[in-house]
């Protein structure tokens, strides 16, 4: 085959093949320039043509982003994206203190909801000689101790003063902020300056909270949301005399007059805590009590609520230890809903003095809440006004205790019966049946095995191995 011509080569820059395509196996080969000047001669990438937007046009492009992709891919194509997409960010929870003293105003000036919970958890500490093993849930970290008794240590948090500065810094800069979730500090200077530069926060989130820190919180002139973490000995590492008792509900009833929704998360207290928030609190619609460690007879104060609408217990081991004589507890006139999640349900004069209190409900909801079993469930029939009714997870209920409240509301609208395994579909009556023939809306899924079933069915799989397995 005869040899291309060198010259023609030469001119056009590579070797020509059968095929008319360049190989650079044979561009190494040719005399001349190495191959990375020559590659240096090819055209630059195209500019960007965003660059000839102005910001305030790029800020309208960016603003009709949802949010994942507002904080993921667009932030992430150049600095000035960044930039922009950091002016356009609303809410952020930060993880590292000091990115809220030195980059946070800077990097994103225009924040509404902000939350600091994370970031003021220092740490874990290991041993100095032996690594320790290090338990984490969400944004809690703590350190075991395999030869201690527990070996579950305490949660260990920033110094006062660092909150403290942190809360300064966000005070100055975020005048516009509307919800805020951070850790209360021994001290009060923090908070009160939050309540002095963030004139227009409605929601605040403490955590560790004891009786004197939730002094400041009456400075707070439009707050309408409050949620309330006590302070627990055994993970914050706090003294005998921290949490929230009846002093600390008192201050935050005389405080906060407007508030609309409140939680109360670990706190201790009794008849007297409640019935200041009830009397004070007027606006009060929705009270959330979760593990709850209050005195005997805290039930009777929620009648002082006038304007309550939604009470709601979570993870409460008991309800009242001694909710006291019936015709001494009264009721709530205005409540609408009541429910109930991850709840002791076992004692009987706990659950009689709460359906007596809440006897106006329309609604209730019951979510995998444990003891309730037919005689305790037949106790919901003093609240008279049931619309709408959702059991979940209520594995000791049967189809006729079911049947018997149900079927004895008249003004029953709604039912959903989810995970409750003794509730078998082969028991229905029919006047069970007819009930849901006249409902608005219903739900039955009671039996996970025999959904489990159906959904199987025709698969071969269930069978125990005899449809693979035969033996000869």
């Amino acid at each position: 085959m005869p040899e291309p011509d060198r010259h023609l080569l030469s001119a056009t820059g590579g070797v020509l093949h059968r095929d008319g395509l360049k190989g650079w196996p044979d561009l190494w080969m040719l005399p001349g320039k190495p191959p990375h000047a020559r590659a240096a001669a090819t055209p630059p990438p195209p500019a960007d043509q965003t660059l000839a937007f102005s910001d305030e046009l790029l800020l309208r492009v960016l603003a009709c982003l949802p949010e994942p992709h507002l904080t993921g891919a667009a932030s992430l194509v150049c600095k000035r994206w960044t930039r922009l997409s950091g002016r356009l960010r609303r809410r952020l929870a930060v993880r590292d203190w000091a990115f809220v003293t030195h980059r946070l105003p800077h990097r994103f000036p225009n924040l509404a909801v902000l939350d600091l919970f994370p970031a003021s958890i220092a740490a874990p500490a290991a041993a100095p000689f032996r690594a320790s093993p290090v338990l984490t849930c969400g944004a809690v970290s703590l350190t075991l101790d395999p030869s201690a008794d527990p070996p579950l240590g305490a949660c260990r948090f920033l110094a006062d003063d660092v909150l403290d500065r942190g809360l300064a810094v966000v005070a100055a800069r975020f005048p516009n902020l509307r919800r805020l979730s951070a850790t209360a500090a021994a001290e009060s200077g923090g908070l009160m300056d939050i309540a002095g530069g963030c004139a227009t926060l409605q929601e605040l989130e403490l955590h560790r909270c004891t009786d004197l820190a939730l002094r400041p919180v009456s400075a707070f002139a439009h707050l309408q949301i409050l949620r309330v973490v006590a302070a627990s000995s055994p993970l914050y590492g706090t003294g005998e005399d921290g949490g929230v008792t009846d002093i600390g509900l008192t201050i935050l009833a005389h405080g906060c007059k407007r508030l609309v929704k409140l939680e109360l998360v670990g706190c201790e207290g009794s008849y007297d805590g409640i019935a200041a928030v009830g009397r004070c609190c007027a606006m009060l619609e929705e009270l959330t009590i979760a593990d709850h460690r209050m005195d005997a007879g805290w039930l009777a104060a929620l009648a002082f609520c006038g304007n309550l609408k939604t009470l709601r217990l979570q993870g409460c081991g008991r309800i009242d230890a001694d909710p006291g004589p019936p015709e001494h507890l009264g009721a709530c006139l205005t409540l609408e809903s009541l429910q109930l999640h991850h709840c002791q349900l076992r004692d009987r004069r706990a659950l009689h003095a709460l359906f007596l209190v809440c006897e106006g409900a329309r609604e209730f909801l019951v979510q995998n809440c444990w003891g309730l079993e037919d005689d305790m469930f037949a106790l919901a029939g003093l609240c008279r006004r049931i619309k709408f009714l959702s059991l979940e997870g209520c594995s000791l209920l049967t189809t006729r205790g079911v049947e018997s409240m149900v079927t004895s509301w008249n003004d029953l609208q709604s039912l959903e019966v989810v995970g409750c395994n003794k509730v078998k579909d082969e028991e229905i009556t029919p006047a069970l049946s007819e009930l849901f023939s006249n409902l608005k809306e219903l739900k039955w899924r009671p039996d996970n095995k025999s959904l489990l079933a159906a959904s199987l069915a025709g698969t071969g799989m269930g069978k125990k191995g005899r449809v693979f397995f035969k033996r000869v």
